[in-house]
């Protein structure tokens, strides 16, 4: 029998059968005997093989070919990974510029990974209701900024029901996966769009102006406009995983353009002679914050940030 992850606990998954039934899984052992350094082997959005127990249960034999994933390095095995979601149509990463600041750095370390597994992504602004004037203008400055870049963005406020019509329809026929910091509002988005989920939402704390996680599972639920949206709990940082320094400046798209009039086939764009990428940034064709993010993923790679 073949199915898709719909859910995944850590311990057991829910695989929703061709038949449009769900049933509860547990994975092979022989699975934890291969090369895999992920922590979670199987992901929501996983197509998967399986048999069914006499109890009801099944046994998942075999994973089906991904065509995408979105993966970030484990925060507690750090030569670990873990594969957020699968077989995704379309990303929405959810951003907020106080309570809790989502920075550039997490913002890009998110893009790159994303391109690098082609994953496409949209940038939601949320709580745009909340801001002061020199938060708005911030906001605005980045949604200029990755626009021109090419990633579509999207000013909303999930509790305030703004901005939500247009994302109604981006989410038709797709599967979407949503994520970002804790406390950014993803529990109160999905449940605006999908009244039924009844998802928990958590307060900001005060002293640390930083989300406290509610999602504490990977899920999949259905749209009744056709689709699924991937709820993920939220996560504090973006750690790489094992990309090439000189391919990193191919996942940043107005890097890799620039690229291609560097002297060197092989620059990575820190003090090599004839960099074109060095010179955009000092004219402004590219942004520092960027370049700035470009470098602090490279450090990874590089300095053996992560151990081995």
């Amino acid at each position: 029998m073949t199915g898709l992850v719909i859910k995944n606990t850590g311990s057991w998954y829910l695989v929703r059968s061709e038949e449009g039934k769900d049933i509860e899984c547990k994975l092979k052992g022989n699975f934890r005997l291969k090369e895999i350094k992920s922590t979670n082997p199987i992901s929501v959005g996983d197509k998967v093989s399986f048999l069914a127990n006499e109890d009801g249960t099944g046994l998942i034999t075999e994973i089906f070919d991904r065509k995408n994933y979105i993966i970030r390095r484990s925060s507690n095995l750090s030569k670990h990974s873990h594969i957020i979601g699968a077989n995704l149509d379309l990303c929405f990463l959810i951003v907020t510029v106080t309570k809790p600041i989502t920075s550039t750095v997490f913002i890009d370390r998110f893009l790159a990974s994303a391109e690098a597994y082609r994953v496409p992504v949209n940038l939601l602004f949320n709580k745009v209701d909340l801001y002061d004037e020199d938060e708005t203008e911030y906001m605005n400055a980045l949604i200029d900024l990755y626009s021109y870049i090419g990633y579509p963005c999207h000013k909303i406020s999930a509790l305030n029901n703004i901005g939500l019509d247009e994302l109604k329809s981006n989410l038709k026929d797709k599967i979407t996966l949503f994520s970002g910091h804790s406390g950014v509002g993803k529990s109160t988005l999905i449940n605006a769009l999908v009244p039924e989920s009844k998802l928990k939402t958590g307060a900001i704390s005060d002293y640390h102006g930083k989300g406290m996680h509610t999602t504490t599972f990977s899920e999949m639920m259905e749209l009744a406009q056709g689709g699924f949206i991937i709820d993920t709990p939220g996560i504090k940082g973006f750690g790489t995983v094992d990309m090439v320094p000189e391919e990193i400046g191919h996942y940043f798209p107005e890097i890799f353009k620039f690229s291609h009039d560097c002297r060197f086939n092989n620059c990575i764009h820190i003090n090599e002679p004839g960099c074109a990428v060095r010179e955009a940034v000092e004219n402004h064709y590219i942004s520092e914050s960027r370049y700035k993010s470009y470098l602090n993923i490279l450090e990874d790679e590089t300095n053996g940030k992560y151990r081995k």
